[in-house]
């Protein structure tokens, strides 16, 4: 079953930022800092200056992702993890596996959406409060 999971990453040598941040579901800007955070996120730049990042990039920021936003681990943390991992020898799995998770969640919010849309139900949030509280009013 994992092997069908991984396969749903297009099998490509490069993607570009706005194709990490599809498959990663992060912003370009969050990409760009943790790019200055992690020495080894460090994706090659083609001729026009665009970033091209590879596969096992791509696999690296799923895992620096679930270290700090399941895991809650600080940046520091990650990075000694990830350190951690390298020495033992469990880096190349703990991305693999980081990748993994990231496509069944991606695949799980996809058939919620598609859930929603046949229910007739709108899955965006609801509005609050803040956001119209100056609405009507003239300045």
């Amino acid at each position: 079953m994992r092997g069908d999971i991984v396969s749903t990453i297009p099998v490509r040598e490069f993607f570009s930022i706005g194709d990490v941040c599809d498959l990663t579901d992060l912003k370009p800007h969050v990409l760009r800092y943790w790019e200055s955070q992690f020495r080894f996120l460090h994706p090659a730049k083609n001729r026009s200056g665009n970033r091209v990042y590879q596969r096992r990039e791509v696999e690296l920021i799923m895992l620096v992702k679930d270290l700090l936003y399941v895991d809650k681990y600080t940046i520091e943390g990650a990075r000694a993890r990830v350190d951690e991992y390298r020495k033992n020898g469990e880096l190349k799995a703990a991305a693999r596996g980081a990748l993994e998770g990231g496509t069944v969640d991606s695949i799980e919010r996809d058939l919620q959406r598609i859930v929603a849309a046949l229910d007739g139900v709108d899955l965006e949030e609801p509005a609050t409060d803040d956001e119209h509280s100056d609405e009507g009013v003239a300045e």
